[in-house]
C-alpha cells in the first residue's frame, strides 16, 4: 500500500515540478524551501517505489514530510494571511500540488501507511531548515537574492525581526519533527 500511494505521489511531484519549469527556471526555484521539499519528496518516494520503506529510505521520506508540513503550515499561516492570496497559493498552479495536495497526500501516508524513523532523527529537520534559513537570511544581507519569503529580508525588517521570525520558524519545525516521527528508542 505505502508503494502505490508514493507512486501517486512521484506523478504528482512529476506534474507540480513541470508547472514549476514553465513558471521560473530549476535554477531560480531552489531558493524555495518549497521546492527543496517537493523535489525531496519526489526522491524519496520513488526510492521507497523502488526500493521499499527501510533504512535511510524511512529516514528521506521522514524528513520529506517534516518539510511538507513545514511548507505547508508557512503557506497557510503565514503567507496566505500576510498576502491575501490563498486562491494564488492553495488552490491553483503548482501551489496546489506543492502546498496542499502533495503535503496532505504524503503526510497521511507516512503516518498511517509507512514505517515511522526512530525518534533520533528529530533533529534532522530542523538542522535541515536551520540551514536553509541562515542560507538565506545570509544571501539577502548580501542582497544576491530577494526573499523568497519575508521573514528573510533582513535589511528591510532588520535583525531583530529576523531572529525572532527565525526562532519561531525553528519551533514551529522543531514541534513538527517531533510530531511527525515514530516511538522514541
Amino acid at each position: 500500500m505505502a508503494r502505490a500511494v508514493n507512486l501517486v505521489i512521484v506523478v504528482l511531484e512529476i506534474v507540480s515540478l513541470l508547472i514549476t519549469l514553465k513558471a521560473i527556471s530549476f535554477k531560480k526555484s531552489l531558493v524555495f524551501y518549497t521546492q527543496i521539499s517537493n523535489m525531496m519528496t519526489l526522491v524519496a518516494s520513488a526510492l521507497l517505489v523502488i526500493f521499499g520503506d527501510k533504512g535511510v529510505i524511512v529516514v528521506l521520506r521522514y524528513l520529506s514530510v517534516c518539510m511538507l508540513v513545514m511548507t505547508f503550515f508557512v503557506t497557510a499561516c503565514i503567507l496566505v494571511p500576510m498576502s491575501g492570496k490563498a486562491k494564488e497559493l492553495l488552490f491553483s498552479g503548482s501551489g496546489l500540488y506543492h502546498h496542499l495536495l502533495i503535503p496532505i497526500i504524503s503526510t497521511i501516508s507516512y503516518l498511517f501507511i509507512e514505517i515511522k524513523a526512530a525518534f533520533s532523527w528529530v533533529w534532522l529537520p530542523v538542522a535541515v531548515t536551520l540551514f536553509y534559513g541562515i542560507l538565506m537570511v545570509f544571501l539577502n544581507y548580501k542582497e544576491r537574492v530577494e526573499g523568497p519569503y519575508p521573514f528573510f529580508r533582513i535589511k528591510v525588517q532588520g535583525i531583530k525581526k529576523t531572529i525572532l521570525w527565525m526562532l519561531a520558524l525553528l519551533l514551529v519545525i522543531g514541534i513538527i519533527s517531533a510530531g511527525v516521527c515514530g516511538p522514541v528508542v
